[in-house]
């Protein structure tokens, strides 16, 4: 069966959804300790939560990117991550989707969220020819991922490494075993592509 091209793939339990960021040590280490980020995490600006580790492998180089280098896995509420999409605009005009380019405008100025797609990857960080969903968090949305949607927060740092390790070897097999089991998540995201 082929893969649709806009699909919201995540590792997810019964209560959670687990996304991914990625920061230089002083602050993903503290989010680790604390368990939840820290003082010095600006909540003032925008965040970028992707549900795909290959792209945050993508983005963040394996972790090895200036200011990049401490994987971070981060568990969120289903109803936070709910609340996001359904408070979402996508990042760009999208003619058919938008009435015209200044409404879109104005829905991205009053919007808290915001979706961007981009191409999956594969193990060598080649894209597929699907995309991934990254959701960008401002405002009231930054709050509440901090101080109320965060339930844990894990350095998966490591798990990165020994990914890369095995596919720099060409051991492809290994490599996938340990990745993080995303499947097709249910969301409701006709909103947000065309």
């Amino acid at each position: 069966m082929q893969e649709p091209t806009y699909r919201v793939r995540a590792l997810a339990t019964g209560s959670t959804v687990t996304v991914y960021q990625a920061y230089r040590p002083e602050i993903g280490l503290a989010a680790v300790r604390e368990g939840r980020f820290p003082a010095a995490w600006k909540r003032d600006r925008m965040t970028w939560i992707k549900p795909s580790f290959l792209w945050m492998m993508y983005r963040c180089g394996w972790g090895t990117k200036e200011g990049q280098e401490t994987v971070l896995a981060v568990e969120i509420t289903r109803e936070g991550f709910a609340w996001a999409l359904a408070h979402a605009c996508l990042s760009h005009y999208e003619p058919g989707l938008h009435a015209d380019q200044a409404s879109w405008k104005r829905e991205l100025k009053r919007s808290p969220a915001r979706v961007q797609w981009d191409p999956e990857r594969d193990l060598h960080l080649r894209p597929l020819p699907y995309r991934s969903l990254q959701l960008g968090l401002s405002g009231e949305a930054v709050r509440r991922y901090a101080d109320e949607w965060t339930v844990s927060v894990t350095d998966v740092t490591p798990l990165a490494r020994t990914v890369h390790a095995h596919v720099r070897a060409g051991e492809l097999d290994a490599a996938r075993a340990l990745l993080p089991r995303e499947s097709p998540y249910p969301a409701d995201v006709s909103h947000l592509h065309r």
